[in-house]
Parts: structure tokens; sequence; C-alpha cells
């Protein structure tokens, strides 16, 4: 069963969009409920791509890309897994009590050239085996770019517990110092973020408030990281917030990519005082 225990929270996983303006389509994952209690408790989560934050009116997410871990780092399956025209839902049956993560991590490359006078492409899903041939001989103005992405969302059974929370040290990560089921309108939140296991400073994170179908303004809020790749965030009202930050660097693992992008974004409800 759902509780409003003052401390609580959620977020989820995958492919990279970048905070933007009200019309821009963003990735999202969204459960049924961020903190429960009881001995055979379940949460339900949609995930989808949409303009309107939790809202499905564009695209379904994959469902290849999202996996789950229990408290004690185990992985935990996706049940009753679902894709519609909109959206794609799936259960997690929450049989350990503490903090599960549920998360999409992805990647990728692309690029563009000209040939002919005319800007080309890559075509979507190209590897880096594949980069010596997917650019025709002739091709000018080559850009090739690097993607990785994590897509992610906690829920908690009980007690929170940090075990979920360790940072992986590879890409755009969250090392949250508040605990992300541990949020409150009125009260500041504290958040870490890394870049392969070492602090971002001065990178971009927005953060957007649910229910953006029912108002003119976006009432989105962009920070930056200080020096220590953190920041400091005082929740206006409860609700769920979206959570976007971006990155890029020339950290690149494929020789012929010049910029590696990196997007990390979560789900967060924040609860009453």
């Amino acid at each position: 069963m759902n509780i409003r225990l003052r401390p609580l929270l959620v977020g989820i996983a995958a492919a990279a969009l970048l905070a933007a303006p009200a019309s821009a389509h963003r990735q999202w994952m969204l459960p049924s409920a961020t903190t429960v209690s009881g001995d055979d408790v379940w949460v339900t989560v949609d995930a989808a791509v949409s303009n309107d934050l939790f809202y499905f009116e564009h695209f379904p997410m994959r469902l290849d890309t999202i996996h789950a871990w229990a408290p004690d780092g185990s992985e935990a399956k996706l049940e009753n897994s679902s894709t519609g025209r909109y959206r794609s839902t799936f259960d997690v049956h929450l049989t350990q009590k503490g903090t599960y993560k549920i998360a999409s991590i992805g990647g990728g490359i692309n690029g563009s050239y000209m040939l002919n006078g005319e800007q080309k492409r890559l075509p979507r899903g190209t590897t880096a085996a594949q980069l010596a041939t997917a650019i025709p001989a002739g091709a000018t103005d080559v850009k090739i770019a690097e993607s990785a992405s994590r897509n992610e969302i906690f829920v908690t059974a009980g007690e929170p517990s940090e075990g979920v929370l360790k940072p992986t040290g590879e890409g755009l990560e969250l090392a949250p110092i508040t605990h992300p089921t541990d949020l409150v309108a009125g009260e500041e939140a504290r958040f870490r973020f890394l870049i392969d296991g070492q602090p971002a400073p001065g990178i971009t994170v927005a953060i957007v408030p649910g229910g953006v179908r029912y108002r003119d303004q976006l009432n989105d809020q962009t920070l930056k990281t200080d020096a220590n790749g953190e920041l400091a965030f005082t929740w206006p009202e409860p609700g769920f917030y979206w959570l976007n930050a971006t990155a890029s660097d020339a950290k690149t693992s494929v020789p012929q990519a010049t910029q590696r992008r990196l997007s990390y974004i979560t789900t967060l409800e924040v609860q009453a005082p």
C-alpha cells in the first residue's frame, strides 16, 4: 500500500533527451508509487516520450534497455511488460526491504557529412564497426559524436537504503547527498553529479515540475553544479519533477568521434510537509 511517509521519493532510466522548451519531447518513467509498505508489494511503471510530462501522447520507451535492481544489488525481474502505441508499462515485485533502482542505460553514435552539396546523417543504430563503410568516399565536413545516457528512478519499500545509489563510474551519474526518497516541499535537497566517477563542475541541470499540460509556462529552472559537482534546490511544492543533467567532453571511445554527449534523467517525487 502507498504511504505518505514524510521522507520519500523516486527516479528512472534510458536515452538522452536534452532539456528544452515546452514543445520538446522528453523521455520519462513514472512509478505508481515511490514509497510502499507491506510484505507483498508491487510498483507499476509507465515509460514514454512526450511533450507534456507524464502524459502519453507521442511515443513509448523501449523496454529492452530497462533493468531493475533490488536493495542487495541483485537484478529484479520486470513483470507483465507491454508496449502500446503511446507508452510502455511494467511491474516490479518489491520482495526486499529498502530502495530499488530502475534504469535505462543507452548510448550510440550519431553524425553527419556533406555529399554532393547535401547534408546526410548517419543511419540510426550505426555502430563503431560500421563507421568505416557508413561514410561514403568523397564525403566532406564529417562530424561524429558519441552519446551516453542514463534514465533512472528510485522506489523504496519500507525504510530507504543506500546500496543502489553507489555510482558505477561510467558516464554522467547522480550521487545523491539527500536520499532521492527523502524530498519534501519547502526543504532543500542536495545532489552531486559525477562524470566517469569524478565530480562534474559547471554542468547544466534542468528541473521541470509535472503538470505542464495544464499551464502556459513550463516553470522550469536551470541550474549549474559548483566546483564539486554539487547543487542545492528547494522544492517549491509537492508533486513529481523531471530532472535532466547534460554535459559534453572529448573523452570518446570511438576514434572518429570528436565529442561525447552525456545525459542523465530522473523522475523525483516531492512529498508534502
